[in-house]
């Protein structure tokens, strides 16, 4: 990182355009008396204006290049100590074939499926909460860990970008997921351990939900869950055998109708035995709202301490325009015009 110990000595560098319009606008036109045109004629046939257009630019790099020198330039390493470890989150995120329902579509140009949106969303949600460690968690028959608890939300983004169904058995094990997410927070020291589980289905393999969350609340692990979908018959997307999204002969989704289950009430238990909230999303506004309000009631706050150790850089520019001088020297040497 470079800064300038005297800022203000860089306007100085304005003066070099006005340098450069003044040059040949002062002073008389000189003129010579010679008693043979002929010797003016060969003179005129060796140009001298080239060498002195280097020598006029170089002398307004060095001036340029000493302006610099005169700001004082520096460089600088910044190190930030955190006075807190802020809130520790795990967002568990369903990736079951359910998820490819499109009942959260707003264009029919343009489908969105239910993981797309949620994608987009906890994006958001993270982006907002730069000093948090954040971890993600996947599941669908069995819950895996896409990533650790982290403050490099760059790693983050990009790992919750390549989320997508299919990867691994098909189900809903909610209770399974708790259970990780529990692991990974329960020997963290933070003041506050959050897990967000979001699902538009039933548990239907694995742990049972309601221990899970009993052994998260032995932990003071709090769960947010989030019921995503409608219900009814929901167009959705399917996958083919090679795992994409199954098109029809003309090459477009090929969109099937399925009955979506949603069980709300074990959902509202694990909230409750861990002192978390249990909210539903039928559409992207509901859920944008609920993440909303998730990051509202659990804010942290964080001390930054910022030092910085500079070194002085002013010598680089201030010898580099002494060399620019002494070449311009070394060329007006060269090219001495004879009176």
């Amino acid at each position: 990182m470079i800064s300038f110990e005297q800022p203000y000595c860089l306007l100085l560098l304005l003066l070099l355009p006005l340098f450069a319009y003044l040059r040949g606008k002062i002073g008389k036109e000189a003129t010579i008396r010679f008693s043979n045109v002929g010797l003016v004629r060969r003179l005129s046939k060796r140009s001298q204006s080239g060498p002195g257009r280097v020598g006029f630019f170089l002398r307004l790099l060095a001036f340029g290049l000493l302006f610099v020198a005169m700001a004082g330039p520096r460089t600088g390493k910044s190190l930030l100590e955190r006075n807190a470890s802020g809130i520790d989150i795990v967002l568990a995120v369903d990736v079951s074939s359910s998820m490819l329902a499109l009942d959260f579509t707003e264009n029919k140009n343009h489908l969105v499926t239910r993981l797309d949106l949620a994608k987009n969303i906890l994006h958001n949600f993270i982006a907002k909460r730069p000093n948090d460690r954040i971890g993600l968690v996947a599941f669908a028959g069995n819950p895996y860990l896409v990533a650790p608890l982290t403050l490099n939300h760059d790693y983050l983004f990009q790992n919750l970008e390549r989320l997508k169904i299919g990867l691994i058995e098909d189900g809903t094990a909610i209770g399974s997921a708790i259970a990780t997410g529990t692991n990974r927070l329960r020997k963290l020291t933070s003041k506050s351990r959050i897990l967000i589980l979001l699902t538009d289905g039933v548990n239907n393999m694995g742990v049972d939900p309601v221990l899970a969350s009993e052994a998260a609340a032995s932990f003071d692990v709090k769960i947010y869950t989030i019921a995503m979908g409608n219900d009814g018959p929901i167009p959705s997307l399917y996958l083919d055998d090679k795992g994409k999204p199954a098109t029809n002969i003309w090459g477009q989704p090929d969109i099937v109708y399925q009955n979506n289950v949603l069980d709300t009430k074990i959902l509202q238990q694990i909230s409750e035995k861990t002192h978390g909230l249990a909210y539903r999303a039928n559409n992207r506004q509901q859920l944008e709202a609920i993440y909303e309000k998730i990051d509202q009631l659990e804010k942290t706050d964080v001390k930054l301490l910022e030092y910085v150790q500079h070194s002085a850089a002013f010598h680089w520019p201030a010898w580099l325009a002494f060399a620019l001088l002494l070449l311009e020297a070394a060329i007006g040497l060269v090219y001495r015009r004879i009176p």
